[in-house]
């Protein structure tokens, strides 16, 4: 084995082993891991509906400073809010109409005492100041916090990413995913040599002698880790797209020395948002444009200003990670990030144990891409040629409730959306069931479940043990076969009970479709050689 395909195994095992401070399998969750992943008596009572996330970013120091304002709706009367912010982040205040409120801190959660009663409907808003120096990443956007780098023109380089880890590793915020704030205002003070982009629409730039502070308005509701700040010597060029909705604004940011390659470079973005509206219906945020950022690190999907860093090239890093050339037709950044638009951004988690949601049909987005723009067959090559980093070692889906996330996420959860196609031997209800998932959940927290039943109903084929097997279980199902006296005999075999899942096979190159389960059945063939269709992602086993 060459030490570059190791290299190569070991970038496609880290993708699908991505982690931000969340409980690993071996570990007993702890309180905090259940303050965090859970939806608390002291969340429970309240709906987000307004934050004015207000901040100085002093990058000399790595310190942040400023406040939040939270509005919020009763929806039962409550005495007692949670509020998250990571040590070494520190909350100094909170007020409420004026009035200074106590609070009481539990490792990274808060807990404020509120005077004014809450009366369920009303609509009230409490501010809260703090300051720290936040968890600075070492590795992004695998661990998580802030990168605090330098250009090669010695200008400052600062961007934020969280997933997993939290939000309130930077900013205080409701740390759970289930409850997203309809809109939002970021605004936030940098030295004035320097641009701060955040989410949705720039609104103005104000002037404070030796700095700037940008004011940033996001108009649709917005999960927390995908509020960034991306703060460089940006130049920004843009261009409009004739999309499902009408003219969409798509605006890029990046390091000014980089300005030229860019532009030239980021026709990719045109290229997917025409692939991604074929596939998943209209772009979900018009109304904040489409941004993609330059930042120091590989790249988050961070709503309507996706992160960029993967130093114009093709591929992952300049790799194929399906290693058949597929993969180097594109920008794995741009595609993947921006896949994300729809699946993490419009349709999003209520608890990380359902992560699959954003990351396998995000993954699955990139063989779309190359569905439309290359082909079907291309499409089939790529997805199928990622199965080399599926580890098949435990489930999908993860543990509810204590911030906990399951594995293969990636080119496992593509693979099985692409045997779902198969399944509904019909490309046409297929996209149309993935422009239906878009329309039906449209900023909307979902559960498997949710997305399970859709499909299955869409479908019109009971998919329950499917997702059992292909989420709930680790194994791949195993067709055992044999032939005797011109019958071909077949079960399905190292699966869940019950499980069911029609197949295409060849026999002597003639196109066959079984309904197979966990029973011995047979038909009669004529011919010996059997094949399983690839693009199911099965084993199969002669007898």
């Amino acid at each position: 084995m060459t030490s570059r395909f190791i290299i190569f195994l070991f970038i496609l095992f880290s993708i699908d082993s991505f982690s931000q401070g969340l409980m690993e399998d071996k570990l007993k969750p702890t309180r905090q891991d259940s303050l965090r992943g859970s939806i608390t008596p002291e969340r429970e009572w309240w709906d987000l509906t307004y934050y004015h996330l207000d901040i100085k970013v002093e990058p000399d120091k790595k310190h942040i400073s400023g406040s939040n304002i939270v509005g919020y709706k009763v929806l039962k009367s409550n005495k007692t809010m949670q509020i998250d912010l990571q040590e070494p982040m520190k909350i100094t205040s909170v007020t409420s109409n004026g009035k200074k409120l106590k609070f009481n801190r539990e490792g990274n959660a808060y807990f404020i005492q509120l005077k004014k009663k809450q009366k369920k409907n009303d609509i009230n808003y409490l501010k809260i100041n703090y300051e720290g120096f936040p968890k600075e990443a070492i590795r992004a956007p695998w661990d998580g916090g802030l990168s605090w780098a330098k250009d090669e023109n010695d200008n400052h380089f600062i961007a934020t990413s969280c997933q997993g880890l939290g939000a309130s590793v930077w900013w205080p915020n409701k740390d759970h995913m289930y409850d997203e704030v309809d809109s939002m205002l970021i605004s936030v003070n940098v030295p004035k040599d320097l641009v701060n982009v955040s989410n949705g629409r720039l609104r103005s730039i104000e002037e404070f002698g030796e700095t700037k502070t940008y004011n940033w308005f996001v108009s649709n509701p917005i999960n927390n880790y995908g509020v960034n700040i991306n703060i460089g010597d940006y130049l920004m060029f843009s261009e409009v797209y004739d999309g499902e909705k009408g003219d969409l604004d798509m605006i890029y940011y990046v390091l000014r020395d980089n300005f030229e390659r860019a532009k030239s470079h980021f026709i990719d973005a045109i290229k997917m948002m025409e692939a991604f509206e074929y596939w998943f219906g209209p772009y979900p945020f018009y109304e904040d444009s489409f941004k993609i950022v330059e930042v120091p690190y590989l790249g988050m999907e961070h709503q309507s200003s996706i992160t960029y860093g993967n130093k114009y090239m093709k591929g992952y890093k300049g790799m194929d990670l399906s290693r058949t050339g597929w993969g180097l037709k594109f920008d794995y950044i741009i595609i993947h990030e921006a896949g994300h638009e729809w699946f993490a951004n419009n349709i999003t988690y209520k608890d990380i144990a359902d992560m699959w949601v954003h990351e396998s049909f995000t993954t699955y987005s990139e063989n779309l891409f190359l569905d439309y723009h290359f082909g079907k067959e291309a499409s089939s090559d790529y997805v199928i040629g990622t199965r080399a980093s599926v580890q098949n070692r435990s489930p999908i889906i993860g543990k509810y409730g204590v911030n906990q996330r399951g594995s293969d996420l990636y080119s496992k959860g593509a693979n099985i959306l692409h045997t779902l196609r198969q399944i509904s031997q019909d490309d046409e209800k297929w996209r149309q069931i993935l422009r239906g998932l878009n329309k039906e959940f449209y900023h909307k927290t979902v559960t498997t479940k949710e997305i399970e039943d859709y499909i299955s109903e869409n479908m019109k084929y009971d998919l329950s043990t499917f997702f059992d097997q292909y989420l709930r279980d680790y194994r791949i199902p195993t067709l055992e076969y044999f032939i005797i006296d011109g019958f071909l005999n077949f079960r399905w075999v190292n699966v869940v009970k019950n499980f069911k899942m029609p197949i295409e096979m060849m026999v002597d190159g003639n196109e066959i479709f079984i309904e197979a389960n966990t029973d011995y059945k047979k038909i009669a063939i004529k011919g010996s050689e059997v094949k399983i269709n690839k693009d199911y992602y099965v084993y199969s086993k002669k007898k």
